[in-house]
């Protein structure tokens, strides 16, 4: 697994398992097989309902607590500092663990710098090692660094072949936030993995269209959370950090960019 290190010193692993949708015993048996398979980093959210079986599957792993990076984020039912303090315990109680690896905002709500001072807080005691926002926009992320005290860690948003996000990303390496990368396979809103370009330039690696656009996003630094429950596509993720893209099938990558969010974010 390849690392990133944040503002803090904390370690991001550079490829995740996310859990947008996946509930229930067998949500949980997909995240079992996620650990197995050798992901460290299991990203969630309130928002997902299922913070529950995520706690649970870390636990009948037999892994380590330290082995394994949590990620989860507070949603609107938390916007304010008093409802963020709760949701913090609640996720904590939810997650089974003493505490949370990295805690994001999940959208950039009017009260997000008043829950900001809740998570910083508890950042401060121990209960979490690392702070940050998700789907703040250029514009969002400089005026909340303006007041926020401690610059995110992370900043999670859209970012796929048809959006990257590359500018967002210069900002954030200026101030210091690393990228994480959601829906990078679009989550359906294109047919990513029959995209020719993908597919042209994986046949040169032997990999396929979700490996090479995985691998764009990597290269060119970026985080990434994919989901999937089918164990073989789970093993095609982890291992699209196993080769390099060349200079100019990133070049040739670049022109699939739309400059627009596919999912009316920004």
């Amino acid at each position: 697994m390849d690392y990133l290190t944040l503002n803090n010193g904390v370690q991001l692993p550079m490829v995740g398992f996310g859990t947008w949708d996946v509930r229930g015993e067998a949500g949980k048996k997909a995240i079992l097989t996620a650990l197995e398979l050798g992901y460290r980093l299991i990203d969630t959210a309130q928002m997902y309902d299922n913070e529950d079986i995520v706690g649970k599957a870390v636990q009948e792993s037999g892994l380590p607590r330290q082995d394994i990076f949590l990620t989860t984020k507070l949603y609107r039912p938390s916007a304010s500092y008093q409802k963020a303090k709760a949701g913090i315990e609640k996720s904590l109680n939810e997650l089974q663990t003493d505490y949370i690896d990295l805690l994001l905002i999940h959208e950039p709500y009017e009260n997000a710098l008043e829950m900001y001072e809740a998570l910083k807080e508890a950042y401060q005691a121990g209960k979490i090692r690392a702070i940050g926002i998700s789907n703040f926009d250029e514009r969002k992320y400089q005026t909340f660094i303006r007041s926020c005290g401690i610059i995110p860690a992370v900043n999670q948003v859209e970012s796929h072949v048809y959006y990257p996000q590359l500018t967002l990303k210069k900002l954030l390496d200026t101030h210091g936030t690393q990228m994480q990368s959601w829906a990078s396979f679009t989550e359906g809103r294109r047919n990513i993995f029959a995209e020719p370009l993908l597919h042209q330039i994986g046949a040169k690696y032997g990999k396929t269209a979700g490996q090479v656009a995985l691998r764009y996003l990597t290269q060119n630094g970026i985080a990434v959370i994919p989901k999937s429950v089918h164990r073989d596509r789970m093993e095609q993720n982890l291992n699209s950090l196993n080769f390099t893209l060349a200079q100019e099938d990133l070049e040739q990558l670049s022109r699939l960019n739309e400059g627009r969010s596919l999912f009316g974010w920004y």
